[in-house]
């Protein structure tokens, strides 16, 4: 095992920086951060990207810092002030794609557009050359009509399609009509239509705007990197968050190659979603993951399985049809594999060797290639988890090509065939393809497809998450833990991320519809008999997103459910939009709003499940930053925060609103817990300050089981022989029974020297009782003195 053991900070603070929040706003917010006691700032990528970018993952210059971001002098600017604040740096990259939205503005691109093979970058980006001229799907639906509209500069060195201009080879625009010198070029423009099935690059999932890079070779690692590491090697960056590492040809080599780039003591991270049991390969020398598989665990425990079968039935009448979570996902993959990704399934099935046996005479032309195509579809929609990594986990292609024959036994042959040239040369470009795609079908058909249309309890269905299991026994939390401090004591754990579908607070609310489930069925019937949306699962969805958001303008909530519906692809869809559909579900946030008895339904029972919901924020805080692994906090959610998916998530921080509160706290102010989040900040900052200042306490892992009537409501750990937390769980549930009565929490052997440093208050006895512990708020933090 060759991965790092260095010193990681004691948390981060992701920010997204953009032309709204620049270098210069990030150095205003540093000493409020380590006032807060984060540790490490941790930076949404920097390199130049798409213009008004609010997230900069479409690099379109990875040789400069973002100019829209404050350039070089702002970058710099920010990395001092994080030094004078005793602070680390950590950065978010992208090596698997870039954009090329703007020819113009991505020089490598245009380059290869102008000169195409002959081009110093051609192989800079995965081009299959041998299909033709490079496929642009940027026109119109009518292709024959937008072609009649190209047009040529002045000086006849660029093509225009309205805004758009693509460059005109050398020696190709001298003379002939902009159609004519189009069919001279190393590129084609097509309908946006045939981008799915025809495309001749490989892209980002089915985003033909974010080209592919083959950072496989070491000559273009090196000058897609060459910036990053400068800012390295001068100790301006102390750790690396690699995003979508399974887009990569061979992440193993990745890791390593920029292990060795970067050396033995920078922190490394991948955006890695693990499926529920799965480890990150043994090869990889990386510190661990950005959290997800935390975020399913820690929020899981706050959800009560006993509410699974109500909410089940409700899904199941109200829809009309019972469906398996993993029916739905398989639905939906195969579904993604056959359309948007009918591109890369092309690719793939010309690189699988024909089986023997030949097909029936009495087939079609064109049948044989038929099956070939089929099955790899159908492979690619059996793997376990995101993908494979050969020869390393070889499990799960065997589990893919047994899921495969389950659904088409008649494909056999084909797919023992794949299977076969893949072990036999795991590196190949098969058995590469084949497991970079099958994290794009993942990805696509499950977090981007089914996470929409199986919405039995939305909670649950988030990245990283899985929905067929409803929540996570306080056993398996804890094993989850203990195996996180054991293997993987420096991976990232976080609740909220640029790409989560809702918020930790939007969860934590819902998690009491859990709680709740025979009335919240009720309710919920009524309201969508009273304003029905053009589909029953989406109607599911949008109840449930409404209550956890509650308040939510209907601005907001339109552009959410819009987005929802053309993911989910039942009704309408970004390829196939239907007009009628989509102006239905973009006024339907509206018409509720205006219905001012049925808006009074909804704030009754909000008021009514907003403080379990509050419990469950701050016990899923504490949780993870007193937990094993390195929290996270992400932007904002430091206080009650209440967003949908992006862009929702992205939205302006008020961060004068923050500085106020926290100084308050400082003041001594203990508040209640209510809408203003200050309690919530008071957790964050008491958890995050202990781990900054005193990090010698949050070392080891064992369970702290609660002994009473009420003992189930607890959820408690130790660390160390100092540090203790404890969070209540269920709290709708604890509540009915009359609160904690005698349930006493038994405290690590030794001195009874306990102090709650949230409250600032001593803990009397070894064994306290929970209703004293949990007095003031339904969490605690318990730490010896030093």
């Amino acid at each position: 095992m060759t991965r790092s053991h260095s010193p990681a900070p004691s948390s981060t603070y992701r920010l997204q920086l953009s032309k709204d929040t620049t270098f210069d706003d990030a150095v205003g917010l540093v000493p409020y951060l380590d006032a807060l006691g984060v540790s490490a700032l941790y930076a949404s990528p920097l390199l130049e990207s798409g213009a008004g970018s609010n997230h900069g993952y479409d690099v379109v210059d990875p040789t400069r810092v973002s100019a829209e971001r404050g350039g070089e002098e702002g970058r710099k600017a920010l990395v001092a002030a994080v030094r004078e604040h005793g602070m680390a740096f950590v950065l978010d990259i992208v090596p698997n794609h870039v954009g090329v939205d703007i020819p113009q503005a991505n020089p490598w691109w245009w380059d290869v557009l102008a000169h195409g093979r002959a081009s110093e970058h051609a192989a800079t980006f995965d081009i299959d050359w041998d299909a033709g001229p490079i496929l642009l799907p940027v026109l119109d639906a009518d292709e024959e009509k937008a072609l009649s509209e190209l047009a040529l500069s002045d000086d006849r060195t660029q093509l225009r399609y309205y805004e758009r201009a693509f460059p005109v080879a050398p020696g190709t625009g001298d003379a002939g009509t902009a159609q004519e010198v189009h069919e001279r070029q190393h590129y084609r423009l097509v309908s946006w239509k045939r981008g799915a099935a025809e495309l001749t690059y490989r892209r980002f999932f089915d985003v033909s705007t974010l080209a592919a890079l083959r950072v496989e070779l070491p000559e273009i690692f090196e000058k897609t990197h060459r910036e990053i590491l400068r800012w390295v090697d001068a100790g301006e960056v102390d750790g690396l968050r690699i995003d979508h590492p399974d887009g990569l040809s061979d992440p193993g080599a990745y890791m390593r190659r920029l292990r060795a780039a970067i050396g033995p003591d920078r922190w490394l991270l991948v955006e890695k979603i693990l499926g529920v049991g799965e480890e990150l390969p043994a090869s990889w020398p990386v510190n661990g993951t950005s959290g997800y598989e935390a975020l399913r665990e820690i929020g899981g425990v706050f959800v009560d399985p006993d509410g699974a079968g109500v909410l089940t039935q409700l899904a199941a009448e109200h829809t009309g049809r019972k469906e398996s979570a993993h029916a739905a996902e398989h639905s939906a993959r195969r579904e993604v594999a056959d359309t948007i990704l009918a591109a890369e399934v092309r690719r793939i099935a010309a690189l699988v060797p024909v089986p023997e046996a030949a097909p029936s005479t009495e087939e079609e032309p064109g049948a044989a290639a038929d099956r070939v195509r089929t099955a790899v579809a159908e492979l690619l929609c059996g793997y376990p988890v995101y993908r494979s990594y050969l020869p390393e986990g070889r499990e799960a292609l065997e589990t893919a090509v047994a899921v495969a024959r389950t659904h088409r036994p008649d494909l056999a042959d084909v797919l023992v065939a794949i299977r076969d040239a893949m072990l036999a040369d795991p590196t190949g470009l098969l058995a590469t393809r084949v497991q970079q795609t099958s994290g794009m079908v993942m990805a696509k058909g499950v977090e981007d497809t089914a996470f929409y249309r199986w919405n039995r309890f939305v909670a649950l269905n988030e990245v990283g998450g899985d929905p067929s299991r409803f929540g996570v026994p306080p056993q398996e939390f804890h094993r989850a833990m203990a195996a996180r401090e054991a293997s993987w004591p420096a991976t990232m754990t976080t609740l909220s991320t640029h790409d989560a579908k809702r918020s930790e607070d939007v969860r934590a609310r819902l998690a009491v519809i859990a709680e709740i489930p025979g009335e919240w069925a009720r309710l919920m019937r009524r309201w969508a008999a009273a304003h029905p949306l053009p589909d029953r699962s989406l109607e599911l969805l949008a109840w449930q997103n409404l209550v956890g958001a509650w308040p939510i303008p209907a601005e907001r909530m339109s552009g959410y459910l819009t987005k929802a519906a053309k993911e989910a692809k039942l009704v309408t869809s970004h390829v196939d939009p239907v007009p009628e559909v989509d102006e239905a579900i973009a006024a339907w946030p509206a018409e509720v709003l205006a219905d001012g008895e049925l808006v009074a339904e909804i704030e009754e029972l909000v008021s009514r499940i907003a403080g379990p919901g509050w419990s469950n924020s701050l016990g899923q805080k504490l949780l993870q930053i007193a937990g094993p692994g390195v929290p996270d906090v992400y932007q904002g959610t430091e206080l009650f925060e209440y967003s949908l998916v992006d862009p929702d998530n992205r939205r302006p921080v008020d961060w004068e609103a923050r500085r106020e509160l926290l100084a308050r706290l400082d003041d001594g102010w203990l508040p209640d817990v209510d809408a203003d989040g200050a309690a919530k900040l008071l957790v964050t900052a008491s958890a995050l300050r202990l781990r900054r200042y005193r990090p010698e306490v949050f070392t080891g892992y064992r369970p702290l089981p609660a002994e009473g009537p009420a003992a189930r409501h607890a959820v408690a750990f130790a660390r160390s022989a100092s540090l203790v937390a404890v969070a209540t769980r269920l709290p709708v549930g604890l509540a009915e029974r009359g609160g904690w009565g005698d349930t006493v929490l038994p405290l690590p052997e030794g001195t009874t020297d306990w102090h709650d440093v949230i409250t600032d208050t001593p803990v009397d006895g070894a064994t306290p009782k929970l209703a004293d512990v949990l007095g003031r708020y339904p969490v605690a933090l318990l730490v010896r003195p030093a």
